[in-house]
């Protein structure tokens, strides 16, 4: 189990390997590829700039073709990781963002970066702004919704549980005004890990999510079962980041004691864990992964 970010895109795991040896052509013909499948670019550009020396080979890039849009948007989203790190200026990262965005206008990968960084180092209207670009080009794009929903679940971080928490309201607004073949209908499990997150971390849940009644309780069910019945008619395994989702809601069925939907779920996810849920608040996700799979399957 790898925890990768590049999940079961095949094609992603070869461009970036090349990359990591020095050759941003194989980037080049991925991208060109990709085309305007939004969501898989924004995927693609996102894991490709997690690449220590992704940003040193997009500039190798740019230097061979300036005013590449794909050269550019991947300098920009290595760029934004560099800076959640503290190891770039922000107001630089924003400029290369800018550039990126105007060398592509459609494009709301450039956009996503943006969101990515003021989400992590940004005020609550930067971030809002930023996620409007997105959906002015996507409307149901992925990555940013749960972006969005990550930043809202830690709006009033001390409340306490509340069922009317804004970040609900938010995913359930966006999965019903969602087409019905949307993977959003998916965001309401993910506002509910996010929310745990932060009540945990405050110590207003255990830290044991298997102590919390946060998955148990009418509403909780509802949501549950809800996204499970969307995944039954509707999962598209071509969406590039479907086995997110997955996670989420096999993370949700495992803690409400929904045993065999669980299975289900981990049986189509295989090997391709994340990171998020499984660390929340603070554990290590490939043993709360393992140890979730193994009592799903009766093994554990």
């Amino acid at each position: 189990m790898a925890l990768d970010a590049a999940l079961d895109d095949i094609e992603l795991v070869a461009a970036r390997a090349a990359l990591a040896e020095g050759r941003w052509q194989a980037a080049r013909s991925l991208l060109v590829r990709t085309g305007d499948d939004w969501e898989r670019r924004g995927h693609r550009v996102a894991v490709l700039a997690r690449h220590p020396r992704s940003a040193a080979r997009a500039r190798d890039w740019l230097n061979a073709e300036p005013g590449s849009a794909d050269a550019s948007v991947l300098l920009a989203l290595a760029l934004v990781r560099r800076a959640i790190r503290g190891r770039e200026r922000q107001d630089r990262v924003r400029d290369a963002c800018h550039t990126a965005a105007g060398l592509a206008p459609a494009d709301p990968t450039p956009w996503l970066g943006l969101l990515m960084l003021e989400r992590s180092r940004g005020g609550e209207a930067d971030t809002t702004a930023a996620f409007e670009e997105v959906r002015k080009r996507c409307p149901e794009h992925h990555h940013a919704h749960h972006l969005m929903v990550a930043r809202l679940a830690e709006r009033r971080a001390d409340a306490g549980p509340d069922p009317q928490h804004a970040v609900y309201e938010f995913a359930e607004t966006a999965a019903r005004r969602a087409p019905a073949d949307s993977p959003l209908a998916v965001l309401p499990v993910v506002a509910r890990a996010e929310r745990y997150r932060v009540l945990a971390a405050t110590g207003a849940e255990p830290a044991d999510p298997a102590a919390s009644d946060h998955w148990t309780g009418p509403r909780a069910g509802q949501v549950a079962r809800a996204a499970f019945e969307w995944w039954l008619e509707w999962e598209h395994e071509s969406h590039p980041r479907c086995l997110v989702d997955l996670n989420f809601l096999a993370h949700a069925k495992h803690h409400a004691g929904r045993a065999a939907e669980a299975a289900a779920l981990f049986q189509r996810i295989g090997a391709y864990a994340t990171p998020a849920p499984w660390t929340y608040p603070d554990r290590d996700p490939r043993a709360a992964f393992r140890a979730a799979r193994d009592r799903a399957f009766g093994t554990g």
